[in-house]
C-alpha cells in the first residue's frame, strides 16, 4: 500500500477545512447541506473533498445532527406507471437536495402498511411520505403524536389538511363522465375501483353527480367494482355487457382497466369509439400510445410527488424552496381517439 493511498483513507475533516480555507463549522455545514452556505464556498470545500478523498461518515453525521438524511415512502405498489411516476419524482428531487429515499410497499392492507411504516421507523428515517390506504386515521394521528414527521398523498383527513397533497378525484369523476354526456352519451357503464379506497369512492361520486346533473338514472347494473388492474378491466366489461349491452359509453376509474377494457371490446367485435367510447382516468404514458389513443382525466402525480418532497424539504429540513406548498390538485381531461359521439338511431 503506497503512501497515497494511505492518506486517501486517513483524511479527515480538519484537513479538509485547512485546504479549503474555511472553518471547521462550514465544513461540518457544508457537508449536511446547511442552505446558508453560499455556492463558492460550497464549491471550494467540495473540491478540497475530493482532493483528500474525504469521505462523510454517515454514522458520525447521523449523531452530530440527529438526522440521517433519509425519508421513507411508502407506496401501495411497486410496480406500474402511476406510482413509478410517484417514486420517480420523489426520488429525483429528494437526491439532488441531498437526501436518499428509503422505499416499501404496503399493498393497500392496513396491517402490511403498518408493518411497512414500522420499517420505515426503524431506519430512523426523518419524514415519511404515506400513500397509505388502508390504516385508520387513529393510527397515522398517532404517528404525529410518537414526534414521527409523516406528509400523506392521496388521502384526505380534515384535521390533517396541512399534511396532506390530494386531487380532488370527484371533479375527475365528473370531468370524465360529463365528457361522454356531451357527446350524446346516455346510456353509461362504469368500472369503479376498490370501493374501500378512498379515491375510487370520490371518483364514482363524481360519475353519479355528472349523471344527475343530465337527469340521467344511475343504474347499478351499469357498475361494477373492478380492483385498478387490466385484468379487471377485461373481467368488468364482460360482466356489464351480459347485464346489459345496449351502453354507448364506458367510463374507467384508472387508466389500466380501460385498456383491459378495450381489449375484451375488440375480442367482442366492437370498434373504438364507432361501437364503444370509453375513458380513463390517470393520464399515464401508455394511454397515449393505446390504439385508439385514450380519452382520460390527468392525474398529475409525479407533480403531486414532487409537492411532497418540497413539503418535506420545507418543513423537515428548514431548505428553501421556489414554490408554494399546494395541497389540493385540480385534474383536467384529456381529449384523445377514444371518446366519440353517439351514434345516431
Amino acid at each position: 500500500m503506497n503512501v497515497d493511498t494511505v492518506f486517501f483513507f486517513m483524511a479527515t475533516i480538519y484537513e479538509v477545512s485547512k485546504a479549503a480555507g474555511v472553518s471547521l463549522a462550514t465544513v461540518s455545514r457544508v457537508i449536511n447541506g446547511n442552505a446558508r452556505v453560499s455556492e463558492r464556498t460550497k464549491e471550494k470545500v467540495h473540491k478540497a473533498m475530493d482532493a483528500l478523498g474525504y469521505k462523510p461518515n454517515a454514522i458520525a453525521q447521523s449523531l452530530a445532527s440527529n438526522r440521517t438524511n433519509s425519508v421513507g415512502l411508502l407506496v401501495s405498489e411497486l410496480h406500474g406507471s402511476f406510482f413509478g411516476d410517484m417514486m420517480s419524482s420523489i426520488e429525483s428531487m429528494l437526491r439532488d437536495a441531498g437526501k436518499h429515499v428509503v422505499i416499501t410497499a404496503g399493498h393497500s392492507e392496513a396491517e402490511k402498511e403498518k408493518q411497512a411504516i414500522e420499517f420505515l421507523i426503524s431506519r430512523r428515517c426523518d419524514a415519511l411520505i404515506l400513500n397509505a390506504e388502508a390504516v385508520s386515521e387513529d393510527y397515522l394521528k398517532s404517528l404525529l403524536d410518537n414526534n414521527i414527521e409523516i406528509i400523506l398523498i392521496n388521502r384526505d383527513i380534515e384535521s390533517l389538511q396541512e399534511r396532506c397533497i390530494v386531487l380532488d378525484n370527484q371533479l375527475g369523476g365528473y370531468l370524465a363522465t360529463k365528457a361522454a354526456i356531451e357527446q350524446g352519451h346516455t346510456e353509461i357503464a362504469y368500472i369503479s375501483g376498490p370501493h374501500f379506497k378512498e379515491d375510487a369512492q370520490q371518483r364514482l361520486a363524481g360519475h353519479k353527480q355528472a349523471l344527475k346533473e343530465a337527469n340521467i338514472s344511475f343504474d347499478s347494473d351499469l357498475c361494477f367494482e373492478g380492483g385498478y388492474h387490466e385484468s379487471e378491466g377485461q373481467e368488468g366489461f364482460n360482466v356489464l355487457r351480459s347485464a346489459n349491452d345496449s351502453f354507448t359509453a364506458l367510463v374507467c376509474a384508472n387508466d389500466e382497466m380501460a385498456s383491459g377494457a378495450m381489449t375484451a371490446a375488440r375480442e367482442n367485435g366492437l370498434s373504438i369509439p364507432e361501437d364503444l367510447s370509453i375513458i380513463g382516468f390517470d393520464n399515464v404514458l401508455f394511454a397515449r400510445y393505446l390504439y385508439p389513443k385514450l380519452t382520460t382525466v390527468d392525474n398529475p402525480i409525479a407533480k403531486m410527488g414532487e409537492m411532497a418532497a418540497n413539503w418535506v424539504l420545507s418543513n423537515i429540513y428548514q431548505q428553501k424552496i421556489n414554490t408554494e406548498i399546494t395541497h389540493l390538485f385540480k385534474p383536467e381531461l384529456v381529449v384523445r381517439d377514444s371518446l366519440g359521439a353517439v351514434r345516431a338511431g
